[in-house]
């Protein structure tokens, strides 16, 4: 089988590996589709922070083959696979802080997301990593699952309120999804920035929101308080790993602000700040990495529901074996939004 790897600084390779070894515990599923995430792009073009080097955590698709053991599934069922699981049970686990449980970073998929099959291990499956997705659900649609949990989870940490003003800084997938989820809520203004035309053009289009091209506007914060009679943002997501961004967040967020941090910054970055006017501003700096198994039954509602769309946010397609064009399409982003990585076996439903 085909599996994608990182092989070294900006490059990866697609490679005909062996099936993994299944034990009578685990699951072997079928990829269908797997979208690639800011994370996969830290992974081949930065320096990741985290410890997980594995490409591809947005995979969806179908069992085709169950340990003895296994009980509540069926050959053929349609899935969604959460990469990461926590234990439920550690001290992190009981404040709610899934994310930092040690088991959170130790649980994984093998060999990865983007490989034709992938092992599903008893520890994913008994703690809600392996998700039977309804019938109304598309492998396209389920490809997104994870990501659209992750900004419900760094939503939700932000508390917002009808007739927020929000600014969103960068116009990727997880800054429209951003945008998608607040128009949920009943905010007020949403102002996006970026510096790629082609995605500001993408959501004023689709979203009827006010942005703005970071490279050609001299000043954004006055472009941000003058459309909110002087505050600034009730909330600023930096949805960007972009230090400068993370900077720029500080001014254009109102008083008493929340400032989410959402993008993946390089490992080592420094930001540079004056701290007293973060104190003396009283702004909430909200920090929020990846989702648990709670967000991503959400995000399946919500995409079940038919509540939100998010199908128009995938512009590109690409056969697992020109998966290395695929990462190179959506670092470039010059025409991209969401790029997923397809196993087409037959049927793609």
């Amino acid at each position: 089988m085909k599996a994608v790897f990182v092989r070294g600084k900006n490059r990866v390779a697609v490679d005909d590996i062996s099936v993994p070894f299944m034990g009578d515990h685990d699951v072997l599923v079928q990829m269908r589709a797997c979208g690639l995430c800011g994370s996969d792009l830290e992974k081949v073009y930065g320096d990741y922070g985290m410890s997980s080097g594995k490409l591809g955590h947005e995979p969806t698709g179908n069992i085709i083959k169950m340990g003895k053991s296994i009980k509540g599934y069926c050959i053929g069922d349609r899935v969604f696979v959460h990469h990461h699981v926590s234990c439920h049970a550690c001290h992190y686990c009981w404040h709610g802080d899934f994310t930092m449980c040690d088991m959170y970073q130790k649980s994984n998929i093998e060999p990865c997301g983007l490989s034709e099959q992938f092992l599903v291990h008893d520890s994913n499956i008994t703690r809600g990593g392996l998700v039977k997705l309804p019938k109304d659900v598309t492998f396209d649609e389920a490809s997104l699952i994870e990501p659209l949990a992750c900004c419900i989870r760094g939503l939700t940490k932000c508390n917002l309120q009808k007739g927020d003003d929000i600014a969103i800084l960068g116009a990727g997938p997880a800054g429209l999804m951003h945008v998608i989820l607040a128009k949920l809520t009943g905010v007020g203004r949403i102002v996006v920035f970026d510096i790629n035309q082609f995605r500001l053009d993408f959501a004023k289009e689709n979203f009827d929101i006010d942005t703005y091209n970071v490279a050609g506007e001299k000043d954004i914060i006055k472009k941000m308080k003058d459309s909110t009679e002087g505050r600034g943002a009730d909330t600023t997501i930096v949805a960007t790993g972009n230090s400068k961004a993370i900077v720029q967040s500080f001014d254009l967020t109102r008083k008493g602000g929340n400032i989410l941090l959402f993008g993946v910054p390089t490992e080592g970055t420094m930001v540079l700040c004056d701290i007293s006017k973060v104190y003396s501003n009283e702004l909430s700096i909200i920090p929020s990495y990846a989702s648990s198994e709670i967000e991503i039954n959400q995000a399946i509602r919500f995409i079940s529901s038919k509540r939100i769309n998010l199908g128009s946010l995938i512009t590109h397609r690409f056969d697992i074996t020109n998966a290395s064009e695929g990462i190179e399409c959506a670092h470039k982003a010059k025409d991209a939004i969401k790029v997923i990585i397809t196993a087409n076996h037959g049927n793609y439903k």
